[in-house]
C-alpha cells in the first residue's frame, strides 16, 4: 500500500498549489524516525492571500446562493471521498503521527461519517418564527461568517479537522485550517479530496507552520470572523485574548485531566478493559483520556494490582503492526517530555507501579516509545495530578466516599470527561451531575457521536462543538421584522391638514 500522493511541498493557498513561503519541517514517521516527507510553512504573505481569496470567494453567489441541499450534495461528495481512500489515509496518518491503523481507520470513517452528518443536517435545519407579539411577521435567519479561522492539533488531525471544516462550510464560509506544524500531511490529502469533491478551492485552504507565525496570523487577520481551535490550555488562553480584542466569536476544546471513577460494584473485566483503553489507547495522547483513576480506598490494592498486570501486558510497536496496541507517541520530543514529567512525579514522591522508562526493547529503539505507565502514592494536589501530561500516564488515588470523592474530581481546573464504573445506575447519575465536565461515560469510555454535542468546562474550553447546533456557531444570527400594520407608525405619523 502507498502514501497518499501528496504532491511534494504543495500546500493549498487560496485556491492553488503551491510551495509555503516558510522554513521547511520535516514530518518524521515516530514509530522509526525516518523521514515522510518536508513541508514549507505558510507565511504571513499567504494567509493574507489565502483570507482574500477566501472571503471573496464566500461572497461569490455561485457559493453564497447555493441551496441547502445543493450544498449538502456536495459535503455528501466529499465524505464519499474520504472514504474511498481510507486505506491510504489511514495509513498516512500512522506514519505521520505513530497511530495503529485500526485506529487512524476510526478517525477516517469518523472524518466522512461528520461531512456526511452535516449534509443531512443541512437538509433538516430549519430557521425560526418566533410568536408574534405586533402588528409583524418576525423571523430569524442565520448567515455565513464570512471566512473561519480553524486551528486543529497532532493527535487526531482529520477527524479534529473534519469536526471544524465540514460545518462551517455547510454554514456557508471559507475555512483557513491551520494543522499542528509536525503532522499536517493527511490534513493537505483531505483539502486535495475535498477540492475533488467540487469544493472551491478558494474556499478551503491548508496553512501549516508554527503557531507563533500562521496561527497568530489567521487568528489577527481582519477577515477571520471565528477562531475554532483545539489544542492547549495556554495556547487557548493567547487565542482568547486576541479573539477578545477583535470581539469575534471563539470555540475552544482544551486541555483536561479527566476523572475515572470506579465503583465498588464495578464489574472487573469490564473496568479493567475500559481504564486501560480510556488512559493508553492513542499512546495516551488525548484531552479526554482518564488519566486520574479513583479507587475505593477498601478495596485499592486488589484493583491496582490488576490494573498494573493489565497495563504491562499491553503490546508495544509501530503502528502498521497489526498486534500494536501501544504505538509510539506523535514527536521524539513529545516522548522527552513524557518522560521528564514522569521524572518530575518520583520527585513529588510517586511510586511506579509500571513502566515509567523508555522501553529497552531493541526493535523499538528507534522510535519515539514510553512505557504504558502508572503511578501511586500522590497526593491529590501534587502537580502530576493537576497538570495534562498528555501520554501513557495515569495516576491512582484512593477515595473514601462520595463525597470525597466528588471533591477530588473536582479539584483541578479542568473539566472536560468523565468516567464512571458502576453497575448502579442511580449512583452513576448522581456522580455524573456532580461531577464537573462536558462528557460522562457511564460503563464505557472514549465512545463519539458526531450528533451528540461535545463541550468542556472550567479550562477545558469554551463553546460547543458536534451536533446539529454546531452549523449555527459557524453563522450569525439576524432577525427580520415584516411590518402588517394597516396604519403608519403612530409617532411619526405626518399630519396632512
Amino acid at each position: 500500500m502507498q502514501p497518499f500522493p501528496v504532491p511534494p511541498d504543495e500546500i493549498p493557498v487560496g485556491g492553488q498549489w503551491r510551495r509555503g513561503g516558510g522554513p521547511a519541517s520535516a514530518c518524521v514517521d515516530p514509530a522509526d524516525g525516518s523521514a515522510v516527507a518536508s513541508i514549507h510553512a505558510a507565511d504571513s504573505a499567504q494567509v493574507d492571500a489565502a483570507a482574500r481569496a477566501g472571503a471573496a470567494a464566500a461572497a461569490d453567489p455561485a457559493w453564497r446562493d447555493l441551496l441547502p441541499h445543493q450544498r449538502a450534495r456536495l459535503l455528501s461528495r466529499v465524505a464519499d471521498a474520504i472514504e474511498d481512500h481510507t486505506e491510504q489515509l489511514a495509513l498516512l496518518q500512522t506514519r505521520n503521527t505513530g497511530k495503529a491503523l485500526g485506529e487512524t481507520r476510526a478517525l477516517v470513517a469518523s472524518a466522512a461519517g461528520t461531512f456526511r452528518y452535516y449534509a443531512a443536517a443541512l437538509e433538516t435545519l430549519e430557521g425560526e418564527l418566533p410568536p408574534s407579539r405586533g402588528a409583524h411577521l418576525t423571523m430569524s435567519v442565520h448567515e455565513p461568517i464570512g471566512v473561519v479561522g480553524a486551528i486543529t492539533p497532532w493527535n487526531s488531525p482529520i477527524a479534529s479537522d473534519a469536526q471544524k471544516i465540514a460545518p462551517a462550510l455547510a454554514a456557508g464560509n471559507a475555512v483557513l485550517l491551520k494543522p499542528a506544524e509536525a503532522t499536517p500531511l493527511v490534513s493537505l490529502a483531505l483539502a486535495r479530496l475535498a477540492h475533488g469533491a467540487g469544493v472551491p478551492p478558494a474556499l478551503l485552504s491548508v496553512l501549516p507552520g508554527p503557531g507563533s507565525v500562521v496561527g497568530d496570523a489567521i487568528a489577527r487577520h481582519p477577515l477571520v470572523g471565528k477562531l475554532a481551535f483545539t489544542g492547549g490550555t495556554a495556547t487557548g488562553r493567547v487565542l482568547g485574548r486576541i479573539a477578545a480584542d477583535r470581539i469575534i466569536p471563539v470555540t475552544m476544546e482544551l486541555g483536561g485531566k479527566s476523572p475515572t471513577i470506579v465503583c465498588e460494584d464495578a464489574d472487573v473485566e469490564e473496568t479493567v478493559a475500559g481504564i486501560l483503553y480510556g488512559i493508553f489507547s492513542s499512546t495516551g495522547q488525548s484531552c479526554i483520556a482518564g488519566s486520574r483513576i479513583f479507587l475505593p480506598r477498601k478495596h485499592y490494592a486488589d484493583w491496582a494490582a490488576r490494573l498494573t498486570a493489565a497495563a504491562t501486558s499491553l503490546r508495544l510497536g509501530p503502528g502498521t503492526d497489526p498486534a500494536t496496541q501501544v504505538g509510539p507517541l506523535a514527536t521524539f520530543a513529545h516522548r522527552d517530555k513524557v518522560a521528564a514529567m514522569v521524572d518530575r512525579a518520583r520527585e513529588e514522591g510517586a511510586q511506579v507501579l509500571c513502566g515509567g522508562r523508555i522501553p529497552s526493547d531493541e526493535r523499538l529503539s528507534r522510535g519515539a516509545y514510553y512505557l504504558p505507565t502508572l503511578l501511586d502514592g500522590l497526593a491529590p494536589d501534587a502537580k502530576t495530578c493537576q497538570e495534562e501530561i498528555f501520554g501513557p500516564v495515569g495516576v491512582l488515588l484512593p477515595y473514601d466516599d462520595e463525597d470525597d470523592l466528588v471533591a477530588q474530581a473536582n479539584s483541578t481546573v479542568y473539566g472536560l470527561a468523565c468516567g464512571i464504573w458502576t453497575s448502579d445506575y442511580r449512583r452513576a447519575l448522581r456522580l455524573a451531575r456532580r461531577v464537573e465536565a462536558g462528557t460522562v461515560w457511564i460503563n464505557t469510555y472514549k465512545q463519539f457521536s458526531i450528533s451528540t454535542p461535545f463541550s468542556g468546562t472550567k479550562e477545558s474550553g469554551l463553546g460547543t462543538d458536534k451536533g446539529r447546533t454546531a452549523i449555527r456557531s459557524y453563522q450569525r444570527q439576524k432577525s427580520l421584522y415584516l411590518s402588517l400594520a394597516d396604519e403608519p407608525i403612530p409617532w411619526a405619523r405626518v399630519s396632512t391638514s
